[in-house]
């Protein structure tokens, strides 16, 4: 089905969908707990070819089932209930792609849809009984020589229920630069999904897009309660721009944040540590329930209390910030806001490869835009 390739977030948010009917109201959600695993991405930048890079990756895939395997049952020792979702940092098996040309880094580092990774991942899941939400870089084939940024959540039943890619990029390709064939494919359900699972309905937000209140809404608007966030960021024991939004996107949308940063980047020139520590569970009220120090670790988990959100979304009153939202105010501003041009990539009927200098210019000419209007 071919949908309105002039369809934008503006227009969505001007008809915001109505929220699902979830038949909840009578009955208590069973108690579990999230953890976002504070983990060290490993780059796969000095592998020396895709087969070593592979190998690389579905190590590492089982390093990280045996630790959060031991992690479940330290949570559920601890005093905490069973772990049944489980939250991995950004790029956990590469590392970003640095100046790796975008077809070469697509062919080294980013996972196929049904690759063996996913697989992998999978088989983890089922054997622990419980959701787990990542990130990784992944091709897909109807856009040959392209990657995309992909946030997933994969079920018990080994199979994934959400794919999110990543739509705000200065570096990369994004559903944004090939709108039109995009929308065509997947449609807007494809660009902001929302997996509806036993343990509540779940979107993805990805890494720096927790800066953009957009993202989180739209996925809000589409009945989101849980946002799955994989991250790579500078950790500090000061308030960073990223834990202030976590707590924002998490009180305006009355939705809970799991947020895993990474416990640094292996294997590149950069020091270690330079993103690490502060893995949070934020809940619906933007309370911190539980945040990481540094270094690799699971002490970022919580539980999490479903019908305690869906409670408050009901409830009549001035913090109701989803029910007291009035969408059609700014649909025609955004509308107006054209200044990011979708279909960067399009050239006719073409996709066009990218050089990695090609995100930068496109940077430059929306400061043009804006500059010329007087906004800035």
């Amino acid at each position: 089905m071919l949908i309105d390739r002039r369809q934008t977030i503006a227009a969505m948010l001007a008809s915001a969908l109505p929220w699902p009917h979830i038949g909840h109201a009578m009955t208590r959600s069973p108690a579990f707990a999230a953890v976002a695993m504070q983990l060290a991405a490993r780059s796969v930048e000095a592998a020396p070819d895709r087969a070593a890079a592979r190998r690389q990756m579905l190590a590492m895939i089982e390093e990280v089932g045996a630790k959060l395997r031991s992690a479940s049952i330290f949570i559920a020792q601890y005093g905490g209930s069973p772990v049944r979702l489980a939250v991995l940092p950004e790029y956990l098996l590469t590392s970003y792609p640095g100046r790796i040309s975008i077809p070469d880094f697509a062919d080294k580092g980013a996972i196929a849809e049904d690759g063996p990774e996913f697989e992998a991942l999978g088989r983890i899941a089922s054997s622990q009984n419980l959701f787990l939400a990542g990130n990784a870089y992944e091709t897909d084939r109807h856009f040959p020589g392209l990657y995309f940024q992909t946030s997933f959540l994969v079920a018990p039943s080994g199979e994934v229920v959400l794919r999110y890619r990543r739509l705000n990029s200065m570096f990369a390709p994004t559903p944004h630069d090939v709108w039109s064939r995009y929308l065509d494919i997947y449609g807007i359900e494809g660009v902001f999904p929302v997996a509806r699972t036993e343990i509540g309905n779940i979107a993805a937000i990805a890494s720096e897009e927790i800066l953009y209140p957009e993202i989180a809404r739209a996925h809000a608007l589409r009945g989101a309660e849980i946002f799955v966030h994989s991250s790579s960021e500078i950790g500090s024991p000061l308030a960073t721009q990223k834990d202030i939004a976590k707590r924002a996107r998490a009180f305006e949308n009355i939705a809970y944040v799991v947020s895993a940063n990474t416990a640094g980047i292996e294997g590149t020139t950069m020091p270690l540590a330079s993103a690490d520590g502060n893995s949070v569970v934020v809940d619906y009220k933007g309370a911190l329930l539980a945040e990481s120090n540094s270094g690799e670790t699971f002490t970022a988990f919580a539980d999490i209390d479903l019908d305690g959100l869906r409670a408050q979304r009901r409830k009549p009153g001035m913090t109701n910030y989803l029910a007291r939202q009035r969408t059609a105010l700014f649909a025609q501003v955004y509308a107006d806001a054209d200044f990011q041009r979708a279909d960067s990539l399009i050239d006719g009927n073409q996709v066009r490869i990218p050089d990695r200098d090609h995100f930068r210019r496109v940077h430059d000419e929306v400061i043009e835009r804006l500059s010329k209007k007087g906004l800035i």
